[in-house]
């Protein structure tokens, strides 16, 4: 059995007796994926100790230099290429690959979501009106039973108070729980507002409908660093996560947004891999992408999306890259249920270390992470006339 030097730049955290293998880690080389530098070994043995093959310590281990600030970002998959989980506060197991339901009918939505369960996801990341119904026609007809839903709060409109906009979570989480005929959600995310003052007043909602068991965790969405400093200035629960757009030629960090929420305990769920609102031809016509897909057999759409999740975030997927400003797809066919098993399949292969800093380095197509945000943050997307 040969030992890599490289290893030594890592310490292990904890061992849980829930899970095979590692629950915690802390990764403190910030090297992508050091320890998977020595070529032709499968297993290796730790310093302390205890033997691990080469895919649980990559899934263990992640490859991201800011996930330093999470121990225990990921747990391990119970299997060869199952999707991992996060344990978010309050011991709530998050599946760390979504699937995004975001421009889908009613009809797509829930045609999506039996695709995708044949393909061991569980967590659906959805927004209130057409997703929702058709997330409450898949629960009418097969169950509730092993789903984790995530959901949304609508934006309040420009000038709304912060006691109205209040009323307005309030009512809108009522009317979602009665539609989707649960008792709760696993998520409530929120989305940001110019008006500080609002964010407060709605995130104390939140807070109080995870007090009253009808979400199990609570988080933002499009947060920039200025919205973040104002949700935590009165929070008595921070954020569980900050879900913001990440893809190859952002740059890992995605320009310090990540590093600000993450050194606050604020994990990053990233959503637009492939690019938003639509794919980036640019992204996908990469020459880098191209080169290290050929290498894995693997289209330059999965290489995108695995260095996001290798990257150490979680990722809400689309079902297929037929989606543009508003809309998407997941017709009857093979397409869209190809399209979700490659996302189902991103845990069995991985990125070598050199491949992740060869996209790392990659500039361009960048893009703001918080695209979708309020005006109160910077660069936020105007909608076309």
């Amino acid at each position: 059995m040969r030992k890599p030097k490289s290893l030594l730049a890592f310490t292990l955290l904890a061992l849980s007796s829930q899970v095979q293998g590692f629950s915690a880690l802390i990764r403190k080389n910030p090297k992508h994926m050091s320890l998977m530098a020595s070529k032709n070994t499968d297993i290796f043995e730790t310093d302390i100790g205890y033997v691990i093959d080469r895919r649980s310590a990559m899934l263990a281990f992640g490859a991201s230099a800011s996930a330093i600030f999470l121990p225990g970002f990921q747990s391990p998959a119970s299997a060869l290429g199952s999707i991992p989980t996060w344990t978010l506060d309050g011991g709530v197991k998050m599946p760390t690959l979504a699937l995004n339901t975001v421009g889908l009918s009613v009809e797509d939505t829930e045609r999506a979501i039996r695709f995708a369960r044949k393909q061991g996801f569980t967590h659906v990341d959805f927004h209130p009106g057409n997703e929702r119904d058709g997330v409450a026609a898949y629960i009418a007809s097969s169950g509730r039973k092993g789903l984790f839903l995530n959901t949304k709060i609508r934006k309040a409109p420009p000038g709304t108070s912060p006691a109205d906009a209040a009323d307005r979570v309030r009512a809108q989480i009522e009317e979602d729980l009665k539609i989707l005929g649960v008792d709760g959600v696993d998520m409530l995310m929120l989305r940001d507002s110019p008006d500080c003052a609002v964010i407060q007043a709605q995130w104390a909602v939140l807070e109080e409908a995870l007090k009253a068991g009808k979400t199990r965790s609570i988080g933002v969405i499009n947060f920039c660093e200025s919205a973040l400093r104002c949700v935590l200035e009165t929070a008595t629960v921070k954020p569980a996560l900050n879900y913001y757009m990440l893809h190859v030629g952002m740059g890992p960090d995605a320009h310090g947004l990540r590093t600000f929420g993450e050194s606050r305990g604020i994990r990053s769920f990233a959503y637009g891999a492939v690019g938003e609102p639509g794919p980036e031809a640019e992204l996908l016509s990469n020459p880098i992408l191209r080169r290290i897909g050929e290498a894995h057999k693997r289209s330059p759409e999965e290489v995108a999306l695995r260095w996001v999740l290798q990257s150490g975030a979680a990722v809400s997927v689309r079902p297929t890259t037929d989606f543009g400003l508003g809309t998407s797809t997941c017709a009857e066919g093979k397409r869209c249920e190809d399209g979700i098993k490659s996302r189902a399949e991103s845990f069995q292969w991985s990125l070598s270390s050199k491949e992740m800093e060869e996209l790392d380095s990659i500039t361009s197509p960048d893009a703001n992470p918080t695209l979708f945000s309020s005006s109160g943050c910077p660069g936020s997307f105007v909608m076309p006339k």
